[in-house]
């Protein structure tokens, strides 16, 4: 009962990292213009994002234009952009593998303990996917505080941290918490010995009865 309860917790966890992986990889607010000093023009917000940059004005129009090409990105986007598709690849995966191995299913023809091996890998992909994209997330983040207490960058050009890179760390998390839940079950079941799993139990046959009656009729009549 508690092993069903820890897979289905890991995999509506794991979900939801998933989910807002994919959303992040899309969302152009990864770096929104900062308001300071002179740049005190608070009707339009610039949001630039891995695959488009938007303007925003006064909360009504919002215009938005695809990249022209990606080495119109800075060096930090440009990488993101490549970890967070590797990291939603391997965030899907490793939800497609916590469903095999999940108790309830019955998608694959397996033994038990080979199940418990299909959690553990679902658990070991959901920590690396949460790595990954940790990745991306954290050196936008430092770039953008870096530039940001750098004098010698333009006010106009400074930049803070936006709505999609807290999305980020807390997708992350999500990942790696699954990823962690599913390892501890495939670790606790180890030590009982089980593997969360109830093995089909074999009642024996009708001719495997009478033979062992024969057989204890023989050993009888031969000790007589």
């Amino acid at each position: 009962m508690v092993g069903g309860v820890l897979q289905i917790a890991g995999l509506l966890v794991g979900g939801l990292g998933m989910i807002g992986t994919f959303a992040v990889t899309g969302m152009p607010q990864w770096r929104v213009s900062a308001f300071i000093e002179n740049n005190i023009i608070v009707f339009e917000t610039i949001w630039e994002g891995l695959w488009m940059h938007c303007i925003r004005q006064a909360n009504i129009r919002m215009q938005c234009k695809v990249y022209d090409s990606v080495l119109a990105l800075s060096p930090d986007l440009q990488a993101s952009r490549g970890l967070m598709c590797a990291g939603s690849v391997l965030s899907f995966l490793s939800f497609v593998v916590a469903i095999v191995g999940m108790k309830c299913t019955r998608c694959v023809q397996s033994s038990w303990q080979a199940k418990g091996y299909i959690i553990l890998t679902a658990g070991l992909l959901f920590i690396l996917s949460g790595a990954v994209e940790l990745i991306p997330v954290c050196w936008v983040a430092n770039t953008i505080i870096s530039d940001f207490y750098n004098p010698m960058i333009n006010v106009a050009q400074k930049r803070e941290l936006g709505e999609a890179l807290y999305l980020g760390w807390a997708a992350a998390f999500c990942l790696i918490a699954s990823g962690a839940i599913f390892c501890c079950f495939y670790r606790c079941c180890e030590k009982t010995g089980s593997y969360g799993y109830s093995a089909p139990t074999h009642y024996p046959t009708h001719s495997q009865h009478l033979h062992s009656k024969t057989e204890s009729s023989y050993s009888k009549s031969q000790y007589v």
